[in-house]
């Protein structure tokens, strides 16, 4: 078993000596979790196989379920596409460092295991300066899921990740909790039009402006599991979930049908009346998009540490701002 040591580091200012720790660590063939701005990465250098093959094992994660990609800038993107285009140059322009995915065409630097067998790639540049230094001192990009075992909750913070990756990971970099709180937006440049595979904090409306023509809506998930290369990480219908059984509701009104347990808890997108649960049940109101994206991981590991018998969710409502909650909330729950 791997001794996992958790070394914290100064989020604006990282200690160049930790950042080479990590290198070393990265370049000897070992995972580093580090914090991007949406939720911690289980990093391994993307151009060594072996050292990718540790990510799957250490999650447990599909071999088809393709790995994004994180890079240090526009520049070290490029040498990884196949095909740049005006597209993709632009979009990085406008929104890297940040929290947007390009998938393009992947160059053969780009192992298999990484793309899930599959033609493409997702490329980032992550927005944090510990990310982006990481990946500068290594010098080679970080192919970098989220820091969890497959289909559980995703880290905000590096405690999660210790209590899921313990004894999995060689180091874990605490630069506190991450801020945006949910996975970037993946843009699939490999279609026409382009279409969102996984809705973000970057919305529809806003790429589609920028690129000054039509986005694609996000995809339906995948049922189960396929056989063959999936597009983009965040497509199968089961993901991000807790243990505890979850089950959602449309409304607060349906709150009213619910057997609900002794030991129960409430994650509701929506101002929840007070006696409209049980007494007792743990309650999260997280009523804003922005709040909301920030706060929803972190509010499903509180409820699910509690050790309850169900924990039930109320979704948000209408709006393309809701988007990104509402498909992690999808995967998370089954409907009720």
């Amino acid at each position: 078993m791997i001794k996992t040591r958790v070394v914290a580091v100064a989020p604006r200012e990282p200690d160049p000596e930790v950042l080479s720790e990590a290198a070393a660590v990265l370049l000897g063939g070992g995972l580093v979790a580090f914090a991007t701005e949406t939720v911690y990465g289980l990093g391994a250098v993307a151009t060594d196989a072996d050292a990718v093959l540790g990510i799957f094992r250490a999650k447990g994660r599909p071999s088809n379920n393709p790995l994004i990609v994180h890079v240090a800038d526009i520049a070290q993107a490029r040498g990884f596409a196949l095909d740049w285009d005006d597209r993709a140059e632009v979009l990085a322009r406008r929104f890297w460092p940040g929290p947007l995915t390009l998938v393009l065409p992947r160059t053969e630097a780009i192992p298999d295991i990484v793309a899930g067998g599959g033609p493409t790639v997702g490329l980032r540049v992550p927005a944090p300066t510990v990310a982006r230094r990481l990946i500068e001192c290594v010098g080679l990009p970080l192919a970098a899921p989220s820091a969890n075992r497959s289909n559980r909750i995703s880290p905000t913070r590096a405690e999660h990740v210790l209590a899921d990756l313990d004894g999995r990971v060689h180091l874990i970099l605490d630069s506190g909790p991450t801020t945006l709180g949910l996975e970037s937006t993946v843009l699939d440049l490999a279609s026409d039009p382009p279409a969102i595979l996984r809705p973000g904090p970057i919305g529809r409306e806003t790429l589609s402006a920028a690129l000054q023509t039509s986005i694609a809506a996000p995809r339906r998930a995948l049922r189960e599991q396929e056989s063959g290369p999936l597009p983009s990480p965040g497509q199968l219908s089961v993901h991000y979930a807790p243990r505890t059984h979850a089950i959602r509701v449309e409304s607060p009104e349906a709150l009213a049908r619910i057997d609900w347990p002794a030991r129960a808890g409430l994650l509701a997108f929506v101002p929840i009346a007070v006696g409209a649960t049980p007494e007792g049940v743990e309650r999260r109101i997280l009523a804003e998009p922005e709040s909301a994206a920030r706060g929803f991981y972190d509010a499903l590991h509180e409820l699910d540490d509690r050790r309850l018998d169900l924990i039930v969710t109320v979704e948000p409502p209408a709006g393309e701002e809701w988007d990104a909650v509402r498909d992690r909330l999808s995967r998370a729950t089954l409907p009720y």
